[in-house]
């Protein structure tokens, strides 16, 4: 039976009860060292994306030197194979790879989160049905089935973001899925229903509230995995096109001078390396800070 509480809570909605969770999140991100690292490394590069036309001495498709020069005070990481300047292409292919991994995961969310709350809404044989779909989906692995959907698609950075997206929407699938068989169980959800709350209204103002955090975590990963699947992409030819500044098609050309030229190639590698890195920290930083379990325990 359904105490008053609980449909007192119910009726006030969970929101309230999100703000109280989450209100120690800055104060334990503030303690956790690589959260913070992590923290200024992807605000450097959404600045240095941001900011590009003021940063970049050069426009990045022009050919505005003689080819493959040497880094110095006037190319700070030399010329390409075109003579472009590697550093202003380098600072655009951040405006690239934030935008694609911005717009694939997204993408993920809505469609991954849309079929995990309908599967852990309703249950029973469409739950059943939904989640062997996952479940196939999950079983090829996400960079071929990315690289066989963009294929299909054909060489675009459009149909690449939408084959990230759909790799990765069986991970919210999942999480959101096991988060609302979690949820559905506590009192304020029974009271919900006692009181006639509406499906709509249950989900946005009871279940999504409450799910809020292992989706913010998963979704601060899986920007650091479509950022490396873009480069993936790019670097068979598939994603951004020339003479799009992208870091993996900067990688593809510029592989066949490592031996002669090796900062063609290094350039673009250490600014993915340095960007995955940052989401990844802040990543982890964000899932110490939300998990009550690990903030007791640190």
């Amino acid at each position: 039976m359904t105490s008053p509480s609980a449909i007192t809570d119910a009726r006030a909605g969970s929101l309230p009860l999100m703000r109280r969770r989450t209100r120690p999140l800055i104060a334990a991100l503030r303690r956790n060292v690589p959260g913070l690292v992590g923290l200024a490394i992807v605000a450097l590069v959404v600045l240095a994306a941001l900011l590009a036309p003021i940063i970049s001495p050069y426009s990045p498709t022009a050919q505005v030197s003689r080819r493959l020069l040497e880094p110095g005070a006037q190319y700070l990481l030399g010329t390409d194979e075109f003579g472009r300047d590697i550093f202003s292409r380098v600072i655009y292919g951040s405006r690239i790879s934030l935008y694609v991994g911005a717009v694939s995961v997204s993408l993920a969310l809505a469609c991954g989160g849309a079929l995990g709350l309908i599967a852990g809404y309703v249950g029973g044989r469409v739950d059943t049905l939904l989640m062997r779909l996952v479940d196939m989906l999950f079983a090829i692995p996400s960079l071929v089935l990315a690289i066989v959907i963009a294929g299909l698609l054909g060489p675009s950075l459009t149909n690449a973001m939408i084959a990230i997206g759909i790799v990765y929407a069986p991970i919210y699938a999942r999480l959101v899925r096991g988060e609302m068989l979690a949820v559905r169980n506590y009192a304020y959800i029974e009271a919900a229903h006692a009181v006639g709350v509406r499906p709509v209204g249950l989900i946005f103002r009871h279940f999504l509230p409450n799910i809020a955090a292992p989706l913010i975590v998963q979704t601060s990963l899986l920007l650091s995995t479509a950022i490396l699947a873009e480069a993936a992409l790019s670097f068979l030819g598939l994603g951004a096109q020339p003479p799009d500044p992208s870091w993996g098609a900067m990688l593809g050309s510029g592989r066949r001078f490592m031996e002669l030229t090796p900062w063609v190639a290094i350039a673009p590698g250490i600014a993915i390396v340095i960007t995955v890195l940052g989401f990844n920290l802040l990543g982890d930083g964000l899932r110490d800070a939300l998990d009550p379990r690990l903030r007791g325990s640190t």
